[in-house]
């Protein structure tokens, strides 16, 4: 990543601005919401990297005009040592903060339709909560 300091005192001694190249940042995401099913490890067969796919529940920041909250569901994949990591130490209702790459992928269903699914892969992870301390962890 390219980061450059300009000069300070352009809006006063301490400012400063900071100059990031595009190619870094244009598909960035940054996401914190709880897991909303026991995260499992899979692989897509032997010979595999092992992944998983949790399911993050990440509340608006509003309400609706009848008081009700809102939440988007999220997929998020995590490849390798990241989700054995997930898998050991977390649980639903979980924690996490997220941040990855938006991907969308196409695939074709039973009936032969064309379906396109977008989900976020995982970069990098930090636990908010953890699974409770009498649950086995490993």
């Amino acid at each position: 990543m390219d980061i450059i300091l300009e000069k300070p005192g352009i809006l006063n001694e301490n400012s400063f601005s900071i100059k990031i190249s595009w190619r870094e940042i244009m598909n960035r995401i940054v996401l914190v919401g709880r897991i909303t099913k026991k995260p499992e490890i899979k692989a897509l067969d032997e010979n595999s990297k092992v992944f998983t796919r949790i399911m993050l529940a990440v509340d608006r920041p509003y309400k609706t005009a009848s008081g009700e909250k809102q939440v988007d569901f999220i997929p998020i994949v995590l490849w390798g040592k990241k989700a054995e990591i997930v898998c050991e130490y977390l649980d639903k209702n979980s924690m996490i903060s997220v941040t990855g790459r938006l991907q969308t992928r196409v695939f074709e269903n039973h009936e032969g339709q064309r379906k396109f699914i977008s989900e976020v892969i995982a970069d990098e992870f930090q636990f908010m909560s953890y699974k409770k301390q009498n649950e086995s962890i490993g």
